[in-house]
Formats: structure tokens, sequence, C-alpha cells
């Protein structure tokens, strides 16, 4: 336990402090400091891309491709990491983060994902780019294991395996056993709170249907493909009404978010550093990008070239960040603060709904966090098909063993929450991080390659 407590702390604990003036401090943990500079980084190299080429992530979405049989297409991978990127985080992780650094926590938390879109694109764009035949599912696998293994491991050599892969594949397992038990907590929790369900009766029923759908080879794409684009339309639609409902205010709120990311009266009152790096921390750990997770997704797809997958991932940032996370701001922010005082998490989310909709604000934020909980939950076991591939070869036994590893501690944490299984999920991800972005660096040129390959005979052509 002292040695993952360090781990942890190392990750995401104040690795610099930088003093500030009014008596704050600037906390940098070492996965920020990996990656914002690397956003920066990225974002220069493919000449702003989230910016340059936006209309061009938005027609992609749209374009229409053959795929062969059991492979799936570009915006199903989209649609697939959207599912595991739009989860419990954009709802109360959002909360969190105004509570803790104010409305001006919203700003740099938009700032974030334009840069993270650019890393998303990179990491994308290479798991297309090493992608490989999946002779048990059918169509393609790949991601972050697999880029990493063709840094490390010279073409013609014997090994099976890269060190470096093989970490970054069991960080990944890791992680997303401890999301299972994060999910099954945050949904059997809702429900009591809403429905005064008992835990046991909101858990049993959540793993059957989750068992359906993911011990069966090919229900994961199908399910998700359905539940995805409802639970954001409904979510964003509501979002939408509660804006106009209080359309006066609209004005306030978005001067008090623009004052509180650089406003004198956090200088003075020595809070600039908290506003900033909740804002960093939820648009960094929300939308995803730079942790390996959506490449699992995007090398799956069957797709005409390398880039228009990239694209499509960061698209899925803005999709995340700027549209959803925004619309759980904008709900919050537009709520009396009398009515919130001393709330959190959950409790507050859905006060704050209450006080928007009523009776209704509460139940339709219960069952839209079992949605976006749910699907998480079975986006998740989706990427872990290829890491578990690499570690453990192409047989059904190891797949079916992780997938009822991961039911059993989505069940677990319906009936209890262990503070030790959900800080493991933070170190998993954490160390995904850093594996990934050990390869990403290097590998960046091919990736930026891709991107000037697409816009020269693709997109030049398409406008002469």
């Amino acid at each position: 336990m002292a040695v993952f407590n360090e781990i942890y702390n190392i990750l995401w604990g104040d690795l610099i402090t930088i003093p500030l003036p009014g008596g704050s401090s600037l906390g940098l943990s070492l996965l920020v400091l990996i990656l914002i500079p690397s956003g920066i980084y990225f974002t220069i190299r493919t000449r702003f891309l989230p910016f340059r080429l936006f209309p061009e992530m938005l027609r992609v979405t749209v374009e229409k491709n053959v795929v062969e049989k059991d492979a799936i297409s570009g915006i199903q991978a989209l649609i697939v990491s959207t599912a595991c990127r739009v989860g419990m985080g954009n709802l109360v992780g959002v909360v969190a983060a105004i509570s803790a650094g104010g409305a001006g926590a919203v700003f740099w938390m938009w700032v974030i994902a334009l840069l993270g879109s650019s890393t998303a694109f990179i990491e994308a764009t290479l798991a297309q780019l090493y992608k490989e035949k999946d002779p048990l599912y059918g169509g393609y696998r790949g991601g972050p294991a697999y880029y990493i293994h063709h840094l490390f491991v010279k073409d013609g050599s014997r090994r099976k395996r890269s060190i470096m892969a093989v970490l970054f594949a069991i960080s990944g397992l890791i992680c997303w056993c401890g999301i299972s038990q994060v999910i099954g907590n945050s949904i059997s929790s809702s429900f009591e709170n809403a429905f005064q369900i008992r835990p046991i009766y909101t858990t049993v029923v959540l793993v059957v249907i989750a068992a359906i759908i993911v011990l069966r080879k090919n229900a994961t794409v199908k399910v998700l493909d359905i539940i995805v684009p409802i639970m954001a339309a409904c979510y964003f639609f509501i979002t939408i009404f509660i804006i106009i409902k209080n359309a006066g205010q609209l004005p306030a709120v978005f001067q008090r978010i623009f004052m509180e990311a650089f406003g004198l009266r956090q200088v003075v009152a020595g809070g600039i550093g908290a506003v900033i790096m909740n804002g960093a921390k939820r648009g960094l750990f929300s939308n995803e990008a730079g942790s390996g997770s959506a490449p699992c997704a995007a090398a799956a797809a069957d797709i005409s070239h390398p880039a228009k997958e990239g694209l499509l991932q960061a698209l899925g940032v803005f999709i995340d960040t700027i549209l959803i996370c925004s619309c759980s701001a904008m709900i919050m922010l537009l709520t009396p603060a009398g009515l919130t005082d001393g709330l959190e998490g959950m409790d507050l989310l859905q006060s704050a709904m209450q006080y928007h909709l009523g009776e209704f604000g509460v139940i339709f934020i219960a069952v839209i966090l079992w949605l976006f909980s749910f699907s998480t939950f079975i986006g998740i076991l989706f990427y872990a098909r290829s890491n578990v591939a690499y570690l453990f070869g192409d047989n059904w036994i190891s797949q079916t063993l992780y997938k009822i590893l991961a039911l059993v501690m989505l069940f677990i944490g319906g009936l209890a929450a262990y503070q030790f299984v959900w800080d493991l999920g933070d170190v998993g991800v954490g160390l995904m991080t850093i594996f990934n972005m050990i390869a990403l660096i290097p590998l960046a040129p091919k990736a930026l390659r891709a991107l000037k390959d697409y816009e020269k005979n693709e997109i030049k052509k398409r406008r002469k």
C-alpha cells in the first residue's frame, strides 16, 4: 500500500508548486506536466488542426464508407470512444471542478479540450497506421500496445512482446477494472437517491444486462450505436431548454466564467491556482486525450485513410468537453448559489436539476447517469479486447475471463465503494498515459505525414 500510495502521489500529486500573486500557488502534477506541453506541441505541429480542419471533421462524420464484414466504420469507432469519454466525469466531475475552482474552471476546461484534440488526432492516426487483422472478433484491432511494440521491437525480431507495450496493456486492464467498480457504485447510488431502490436490486439488474451484451461476440457496437446518440442528444437538448428558460442570465454567466478565469478577485483571494488546475484536470481526464484509451477503438475502424479516423477522434474531444461537459457547467452556473451550498457530487447536481425541472429533473439526471455510466462500461470492454489479445494471444478463454472479472467488479461496486479500487483506476489511467506518451512523441512524425498526405491528396483535390 505504501508503494501504491507513492505511485499515486507521483502521478496525481503536486510535483511542482509555482507561487502566484496573492498567496496562491499553482500545483502541477506529473500528468499535467506531460499532457499540456504535449498538447501545445501537437497543436503547433498540426498547424492548429482543431481550428483549421474543424469543417473537415464534420464532413468526415457524414461520409459514407463501405466496410469489411465484422469490421466497424470510422463513425462507429467514434461512438465507442464517445461512450467511454462521456461518463460520470461529465456530470459529477464538472460539478466538482466548479465547486473547487469556481466558474473560471470552465474556461480552462475549454482551453485544454482544444489542445487535447490535437493529441487525440496523433494517437488515433497512429492506431490506424499500426492496426492488425482481428482473428477472433473479425475486422481490425490495435491501439497503443501495438504501436509501442513497433517502436521498441524491430521488424524481423523474434520478440513477440515489448516490455513497454506489456506495461501499457496491464495498466489499461487495471484501470478499466477500477472504473467498472466506480460505475457500479455511481449507478446504484443515484437510483437509491432518485427512486429509493436498494443497491442490491439495481446492481443485479445492471450486471445481468451488461453480461448479456458483453458476453456476446459482436453486440457491443450495435448497442452503443443506439445508446450513445440518444443519451447525448437528450442531455444536450434538456440543457438547451434550461439555457433558453434562463436566457436572461447568460451574459452574467459568461462574464463570470471569463472574469474568474483571469480575474483579480481570484488572484487577490489566493485561488487562481485552483481555478486553472481544476479546469485543466477536468479537461484532461474527461476527454482522455493522451491516455491511450480511445486509440483502442480508433484502430478497429475500417476507414479509407488513417487521418480520417484521427479527425473523427479529435472531434470526439469537442463532443465530450465543449458540448457535454459545458452542458453540466451551464446547469450548475444557472442555479442560484444558495440552493446548492453545502452540497457536492450527485446531490449537488440533482438539486440543480430539481431547481430547473422539478422532480422530473432528479429522475432525468439519475437515468442519464445510468446511460452515461453503462455505455462507458460497455465501451471499456471493447477497449480491453486488443490489450487482452496482446498479452495472452488470440483465444476466447482470456477474453471471457477478463469480461467476467469486470462484471464481478461492477457487482462489487454496486454494493459498496472501496477507495482503494477508485485510486487503482486513477493509477491505471496515469500509467497508461505515461507509457502512451513515451511512444507518441517519437512516432508523431508518421501521423503528421499521414495528415500531410490527406490534405494534399484528398482535401486539395476535392477543392479543385
